[in-house]
């Protein structure tokens, strides 16, 4: 290699990296605290995010300390109500919700949505319950308990009235609750017959059951796509979240995540 090859060389990556800090420095003004990636997330449900002692630990802890690493920012985590979490962009109480949350019209209308992973819901009903309900549809009759502010409190209305009812089959009964655990508890206590909740939620809730609570649907129900959501108009630190999220795919680190929380991928852009 010539002096000058060489030097040409170096100065390419000098201009990379001067890109990279350039990135870095934009996002970093955008958000709330300075070097501070604040994330929203809901530390009550496993194995998404749960407290072990003082720790925050799940996946989505682990993908917003990925993700931060990247953008060089430290994380930090607001444990928040479900029903606020979207809602708290605007407010200016995070910069960014990652909390298993799925992509839906009424989400986007007022939030951005980089959209990282599919999964979908399962049934869970007490292990003794006459009910067995397989798929939705079963659930026709029913009393079924939701978090509130979840999709699938919209999504029972409609099976009510477009399936249920036209079939002649008495509607479904929707009991909504302020947490997850709090509808585990309703379903534990025969307050309510059913529950839907994200695969591996559902899991994770049916294994601390101690045997008590059991999935009835053999496959998974209402499939969605997970998004991070950043409030509009935050192009920066939307955009350091997307090469952050590109980044560590190529690394395998996102998609080994993946794999140990069973969820799948969706197409990278």
């Amino acid at each position: 290699m010539t002096k000058a090859s060489s030097l040409s060389r170096k100065m390419k990556l000098g201009f990379a990296a001067a890109l990279v800090l350039v990135g870095a420095s934009a996002v970093q003004a955008q958000t709330l605290a300075p070097g501070v990636l604040k994330v929203a997330m809901e530390i009550s449900y496993p194995p998404f995010e749960s407290y072990d002692g003082d720790k925050v630990v799940g996946f989505d802890p682990e993908v917003s300390a990925l993700l931060a690493r990247e953008m060089k920012l430290k994380p930090q985590f607001a444990d928040t109500k479900f029903a606020n979490l979207v809602l708290g962009l605007n407010g200016g109480q995070h910069d960014v919700v990652i909390s298993g949350l799925y992509v839906t019209a009424e989400r986007t209308a007022i939030a951005d949505a980089i959209p990282y992973a599919t999964t979908g819901a399962l049934i869970m009903v007490p292990k003794d319950s006459p009910a067995q309900p397989k798929t939705e549809k079963d659930l026709c009759g029913l009393k079924v308990g939701l978090e509130a502010g979840t999709s699938w409190v919209k999504a029972l209305k409609t099976l009510s009235t477009e399936y249920c009812a036209p079939n002649g089959k008495p509607t479904v009964e929707v009991s909504e609750f302020p947490t997850a655990p709090e509808v585990s508890q309703a379903l534990l206590s025969k307050n309510v017959q059913a529950q839907l909740e994200i695969a591996g939620a559902a899991k994770t809730f049916v294994e601390r059951s101690k045997g008590r609570l059991a999935i009835s649907s053999p496959a998974i129900v209402y499939p969605q796509t997970l998004g991070i959501y950043v409030k509009k108009g935050n192009t920066a630190v939307f955009q350091g979240l997307e090469s952050a999220l590109a980044a560590v795919r190529k690394s395998g680190e996102f998609g080994a995540l993946l794999k140990k929380y069973e969820l799948t991928p969706v197409a990278s852009k």
